[in-house]
């Protein structure tokens, strides 16, 4: 077994770095998780401004009560996405300074996974919505479900297979 500390990483099983203690490992890993809500946040607000914007088109007082309520639904995940990707910003400002560092990685991390799922749901939803619009058939559904296996496979699976292959190797 591979006894070297570890480079890089953010899960909750990897090795600390040589010299680095628990603290120094929170911080790192703070830092890092920053980086990532901000890649998903920026894609969170803007699709949701987008939905938001929507509502007020000539064309939306046209659609049937299906793709109404299917708006209504991917706005309300696209509220939910951004509050949840915003939530560890919030923690880190009332948690600041009561040295719970270890512990607000961990909610944080929890709360950005739930945040990126709702995401990759607004983002079906938003799809779905659009192209059922524009194409009125059950296509709209086809397209969306083979996009959404590819983000199961881009988000999910592929990021499995490296940590299964990895493991292997130990």
């Amino acid at each position: 077994m591979d006894r070297r500390p570890a480079e890089t990483g953010g899960s909750e099983q990897e090795p600390p770095r040589r010299h680095e203690t628990p603290y120094e490992r929170a911080d790192r890993r703070w830092s890092e998780m920053l980086q990532e809500v901000r890649v998903a946040q920026t894609g969170a607000q803007i699709l949701f401004g987008f939905l938001l914007s929507v509502a007020f088109t000539n064309r939306f007082a046209e659609l049937g009560t299906f793709d109404k309520t299917l708006y209504v639904i991917t706005v309300v995940l696209g509220a939910l996405a951004t509050g949840t990707l915003i939530a560890p910003v919030s923690y880190h400002r009332l948690l600041s300074g009561h040295r719970l560092k270890p512990q607000l990685v961990q909610a944080g991390g929890k709360l950005i996974s739930a945040g990126v799922t709702l995401l990759a749901v607004t983002v079906g939803a938003s799809l779905l919505l659009l192209l059922h619009v524009a194409t009125g058939s059950g296509t709209a559904w086809a397209i969306t479900a083979a996009v959404m296996a590819w983000f199961t496979v881009c988000w999910l699976v592929l990021p499995w297979l490296l940590v299964r292959s990895q493991s292997r190797r130990r």
